[in-house]
């Protein structure tokens, strides 16, 4: 396992970050606590959970899992999307942000989380108040760094502005979605990412299993029993680049969910990628990404059976402009 500096933040996380949102779910507790446990007996430092994951039963499991262990993880969670009702149970209002974050830390049977990540834009909130919260906390010593997961470019932009301006904790990384099938972010988020030196875990690096090629053997999974991933990856392009894809791993005799994961990773603007399974034998497998090598050249045969998302302007970058001359 390789260790990578996350962000501007000092801290080194593993290559790969274990995503939870299955416990409490597809994976009983037994299940989950298999995979923590494998997890960490490779190396693997980093935990990504979030505050609504299965109604909080996520963070139950991680909970009674982490004892003496939690000095050794870089644990994440998330605050926006609702655990449970309430009028204000929900987005990124200060008080939604505080009460949510003192329930995930009962929860998660810790006194602080290394990382908070705002989970989705609210435009019916001033980031200047969602952002006064998270540094609350974080002078509390109740969260260590900030991050942000689902903004568009400009949005992630305007809090990292705002936290200048009214000199709160900075934005550390971001978590955007980002598989062979889902490619927009390269167009402004992984630039931005670059320039204001932000860690970048991926989420979703299997395409919600679409890469694996499982749904062209007629298996189910996610994609079958959740309307809002049915509609996410509707677009009838992802079919004819997952059929390129897995015919491309099997002629080398790769797994394609190894391949696409480590499509993903060997990005250099990607600092650690997140998986998940809902079985100690998916997350042993797709997890094997570690091990696979990508020289430059092949991941560009990779990149070239999926689509590449157009510039966000008409004009190219300065260096086309060096290159074909004036």
């Amino acid at each position: 396992m390789e260790y990578v500096l996350l962000g501007r933040s000092g801290l080194r996380v593993s290559e790969i970050c274990l995503g939870t949102m299955t416990f409490g779910n597809e994976a009983d507790k037994e299940v989950s606590f298999q995979i923590m446990n494998y997890a960490y007996e490779m190396g693997i430092n980093f935990f990504d959970t979030a505050h609504n994951y299965n109604r909080g039963e996520t963070e139950k499991i991680i909970g009674e899992w982490l004892g003496k262990k939690r000095k050794d993880i870089v644990l994440a969670s998330k605050v926006f999307f609702p655990s449970q009702k309430g009028i204000n149970n929900e987005g990124l209002s200060k008080k939604n942000i505080m009460q949510s974050v003192e329930e995930s830390l009962q929860r998660l049977k810790t006194e602080y989380l290394d990382i908070l990540y705002l989970h989705h834009w609210d435009e019916h909130t001033s980031i200047e108040y969602s952002l006064e919260a998270v540094h609350t906390l974080i002078m509390q010593g109740k969260v260590l760094y900030m991050g942000i997961s689902n903004f568009s470019a400009w949005q992630i932009m305007q809090a990292i502005s705002v936290a200048r301006e009214y000199c709160y904790a900075p934005v550390v990384c971001i978590q955007p979605m980002y598989s062979l099938i889902k490619r927009q972010v390269e167009v402004e988020i992984l630039p931005l990412a670059k320039q204001e030196n932000l860690a970048v875990v991926p989420y979703n690096v299997l395409g919600a299993g679409i890469l694996t090629g499982k749904y062209l053997k007629g298996d189910t999974g996610r994609l079958n029993e959740n309307k809002m991933y049915q509609h996410r990856y509707s677009n009838p392009i992802y079919e004819e680049i997952t059929k390129r894809f897995v015919k491309y791993a099997e002629e080398r005799n790769v797994s394609p969910a190894v391949l696409s994961a480590c499509w993903v990773k060997h990005n250099p603007m990607v600092t650690s990628i997140l998986l998940g399974a809902r079985t100690l034998e998916q997350f042993k497998e797709v997890v094997q990404c570690v091990d696979l090598k990508l020289s430059k050249e092949q991941w560009e045969e990779i990149s070239n059976l999926s689509y590449h998302p157009p510039l966000p302007t008409d004009r190219e970058p300065l260096d086309v402009y060096r290159l074909r001359g004036w």
